[in-house]
């Protein structure tokens, strides 16, 4: 039985009014999935909640420029449809209340994170 959450790529570098998609399998079995950001010196920040594949919960933020997926038999996804400098930070997904709680205490989980970076164009 799968037992923790898996999350691609670990690195991602997007220009600007770029798309960036990001995917997350959750633990065998389990019907939640959430998706957050943390920026650098900041607290998590919640961003949507799906459970069963549809979005049960999400904030102004998600609703202006992200879009969520959860697919039967597929990995779940977290997509900015237009990037922009201020989506710079680490997105993590977690499948249970008590993974978010249990990654948020932790201070090396760069595994389990995907580090959106805007990209220099010269």
């Amino acid at each position: 039985m799968d037992t923790e959450v898996t999350q691609s790529p670990g690195h991602l570098v997007k220009g600007k009014d770029q798309k960036a998609k990001m995917d997350c399998v959750p633990i065998k079995g389990h019907v939640h999935v959430y998706w957050y950001h943390k920026k650098p010196e900041g607290a998590f920040e919640f961003l949507v909640y799906l459970w069963n594949g549809k979005v049960t919960e999400d904030t102004a933020m998600f609703k202006q420029r992200f879009s969520a997926e959860c697919p039967q038999n597929s990995p779940c996804s977290l997509e900015i449809n237009s990037t922009e400098a201020a989506d710079s930070a680490l997105y993590f997904c977690a499948s249970s209340q008590s993974t978010v709680l249990h990654v948020s205490s932790c201070s090396n989980t760069n595994s389990l994170w995907t580090q959106l970076r805007k990209s220099v164009v010269s």
